[in-house]
Parts: C-alpha cells; sequence; structure tokens
C-alpha cells in the first residue's frame, strides 16, 4: 500500500500527493521521544506495581509507607523508584507533614492508557 495518495485538486488537472490518513495520525518525533522516555520507565515490575497501587487506591494517591507494606519491600527502595517517576513527572509528590502522598499524573495515566487502546 502506497504511503501517498494522490488526489485530483479540481484546478486545471493538477493532482496533489497528501500523506496517506493513517500518516497523519502518527506520533510526532517529539511526542514518540516523550513516549519512548516514559515507557522506560514505567517497564520496571516494581513500578508498574506501584503505579497499579496508587491507581487502584481509594483516593488515588498514597502514602510511601503503604507501598512498603503492600509490596513487601523496604522504604529505601520504594523511595528509590517514587523518585524516578517523579523525576520523569510520572508521579506528583504531595508533602504533607511528614509523610508524603504519591499520585499519578493525570496527563501521563491518560498517555499511558492512550498507548494500551
Amino acid at each position: 500500500m502506497s504511503e501517498w495518495v494522490a488526489r485530483d485538486s479540481g484546478q486545471h488537472g493538477t493532482v496533489e500527493q497528501t500523506p496517506h490518513p493513517a500518516l497523519r495520525s502518527t506520533l510526532s518525533r517529539g511526542q514518540a521521544e516523550d513516549t519512548a522516555a516514559v515507557l522506560r520507565v514505567v517497564s520496571d515490575p516494581t513500578r508498574l506495581q506501584i503505579l497499579s497501587l496508587i491507581h487502584h487506591s481509594d483516593e488515588q494517591r498514597i502514602r510511601v509507607v503503604d507501598l512498603t507494606r503492600a509490596l513487601g519491600l523496604r522504604q529505601p527502595t520504594v523511595s528509590y523508584h517514587l523518585k524516578v517517576m517523579n523525576e520523569a513527572g510520572i508521579v506528583s509528590r504531595d508533602p504533607v507533614g511528614r509523610e508524603a502522598w504519591y499520585a499519578i499524573v493525570p496527563q501521563r495515566l491518560d498517555m499511558i492508557a492512550d498507548l494500551l487502546r
């Protein structure tokens, strides 16, 4: 199948070459790079579990202590994974007193969900 579609422009018998409709909806280079960076971060099994726990929590936010209990991991390990995801813009950190609550950044959640559709 050709990547280009020839269309009669209706003007003086000229034919225009336009991208096939499927090609117009593809990711730009910048979008592809951003998506690849997010996928590299979330491809870790522990990070996927953390995202799942946050997403399915009652308020869609969770504390580190809750994650350590649920995952059976040490606090430094969970904190490291949260730091990586926070720096990548995948989760947000909201300090409340001596604790920090983590939530998935809505735009990132939408982007990941779009990829799975």
